[in-house]
């Protein structure tokens, strides 16, 4: 027994890996290429985050999904996986050449039709969504952009979810730095902001767990 979270020792880390949520091969495939091609590599989420969203996904019963920050797709193939065959992902990105990367997988994995990308800034994508009628219609998002946008997504992502949907947002501990009160440059400085603001939102119940780069759950009342 412990009272504190468990430190990940590469042994324990590789216990952990081998007892996860299954990993498709396609998903493995996708996260190899991105860490052989891309010193980016990054920013792409681990694939313990990514089981535990396929897990979030179907516990959620989701059929509709936003995603802010698409790289190169891993994160939205883990969730398309774990979505019905009518359901829905609103992948947002600006990047092209990184988003060819994860179009191309995500037909060998079969679910590109799951997936509505649109490039452009995400702050475009979510307004038009909300002007045209889907506020409240969407069951899960996932934040995992530009910091210092974070609080705009967050809201216009709070607007879109359902009550009783979930936000998930990537790299709140910011491999450590919004915890240390020194460090206070602007991704930082924009990361911590919202953390506190989170904390007091009496719109959202709202949890930090200690996975991959730090992971918030806010669902909406």
């Amino acid at each position: 027994m412990s009272s504190f979270t468990l430190n990940l020792t590469d042994q324990v880390y590789e216990y952990l890996f081998q007892n996860i949520y299954p990993e498709s091969e396609t998903a493995k495939e996708l996260r190899t290429e991105t860490h052989a091609k891309l010193r980016m590599a990054v920013m792409q989420i681990s694939p313990e985050q990514g089981a535990f969203m396929k897990m979030l996904v179907k516990i959620l019963g989701a059929t509709r999904v936003i995603e802010v920050g698409t790289f190169t797709g891993y994160s939205a193939l883990s969730v398309a996986e774990a979505l019905p065959d009518s359901g829905k992902l609103i992948a947002c990105d600006v990047s092209e050449s990184w988003t060819n990367m994860a179009k191309e997988y995500w037909e060998k994995a079969g679910v590109q039709d799951k997936i509505d990308l649109h490039l452009r800034p995400a702050t475009d994508t979510l307004d038009e969504l909300i002007q045209n009628g889907a506020a409240s219609t969407f069951d899960f998002a996932f934040i995992d952009a530009d910091k210092s946008n974070y609080d705009k997504y967050y809201e216009r992502c709070l607007v879109l979810l359902r009550a009783g949907g979930v936000i998930g947002i990537d790299n709140v501990l910011w491999g450590g730095r919004t915890a240390d009160s020194s460090v206070t440059d602007p991704d930082t400085s924009a990361l911590r902001e919202l953390n506190a603001k989170i904390t007091q939102d009496s719109r959202v119940e709202a949890t930090m767990l200690p996975i991959g780069d730090g992971l918030t759950l806010a669902r909406k009342l």
